[in-house]
């Protein structure tokens, strides 16, 4: 008998300790082994799935930059004007990861810890097509809201503005800047995929938690910030050199290192630590429950 069991509330019933143990947080074994079973699902999908599915993202984090030039324009001037309008760089991650839309920086660790639990070359191949080709669905989708939403007749001349300004408070980052708040972004996306298969109830509020903590720490995301920096290229304020090496590079490189390198990876030796072997997926443990 364990330490656990003799220290037991005595006079429980059956059903009671049922209850108790159906009320305990999933450990984190079955947390990356759900993570894991569904990154091996997105790496079989077809090329054709990933494309759509991350241009269509790409399209939907668009919301971010719109809903945050919406408020801006509409609150007064003033730092508390950030505090209100950071609320709006949730709505595009909460469209795409409720819509189940292919996000680039959910699959730096939802996609990596298959490969990291079976280390094979097949593995980092599927991984390296699967991150090609949502990343760059991903940007096109972003690149076309952007230039669809200050060519076509739809904002009036103030929340134009306020787009722009959201664009250039990105571009005040150096490269260095860009890459550090990089690392942090990745590494709180991550998080929140790490967090949400133990909260699917509060999985809405995960989600605008972490995001919005995003826009108030003005940390760097590759994909909205691709739509609020091509923003500016667009309307001839920046070079597709300064959004190439300056933003998307850096950040790029700051978002995998967050998700994966770090997060990815420490979750994955933790997990293993506390067993040298693998869990069973989701699926085996529902039929030897059966």
């Amino acid at each position: 008998m364990s330490d656990v069991e003799s220290e037991k509330t005595p006079g429980l019933s059956a059903d009671e300790e049922k209850e108790i143990s159906d009320n305990q947080p999933p450990r984190a074994a079955v947390l990356h082994e759900t993570i894991r079973f569904q990154g091996d699902h997105e790496l079989e999908r077809t090329l054709g799935a990933l494309w759509w599915s991350a241009l269509a993202a790409g399209l939907t984090m668009g919301l971010s930059l719109m809903a945050m030039g919406l408020l801006y324009s509409r609150l007064p001037e003033g730092e508390s004007a950030q505090v209100i309008a950071s609320l709006g760089y949730s709505a595009g991650f909460l469209a795409v990861i409720l819509a189940r839309q292919q996000l680039f920086t959910e699959n730096t660790i939802t996609a990596v810890l298959p490969v990291m639990t079976t280390p094979t070359l097949a593995n980092f191949g599927r991984l390296l097509r699967l991150w090609g080709v949502v990343l760059l669905g991903n940007l096109v989708g972003t690149l076309l809201v952007a230039w669809v939403m200050l060519e076509l007749p739809i904002f009036d001349s103030k929340t134009d503005e306020a787009f722009l300004e959201v664009g250039r408070k990105v571009m005040e980052n150096d490269i260095s800047q860009m890459f550090a708040k990089g690392i942090i972004s990745g590494w709180m996306i991550a998080t929140m995929v790490w967090m949400i298969p133990s909260m699917e109830s509060a999985k809405v509020w995960i989600i605008i938690m972490i995001t919005y903590l995003m826009a108030l720490g003005d940390f760097t995301h590759i994909v909205v910030g691709s739509a609020e920096v091509s923003y500016l290229v667009w309307a001839g304020e920046e070079t597709w050199r300064n959004f190439l090496f300056t933003f998307a590079l850096p950040t790029l490189a700051g978002n995998i290192i967050g998700g994966s390198c770090i997060f990815a990876l420490i979750s994955h030796a933790q997990v293993r630590s506390e067993s040298g072997t693998p869990p069973e997926p989701p699926a085996t443990q529902e039929k030897r429950r059966d």
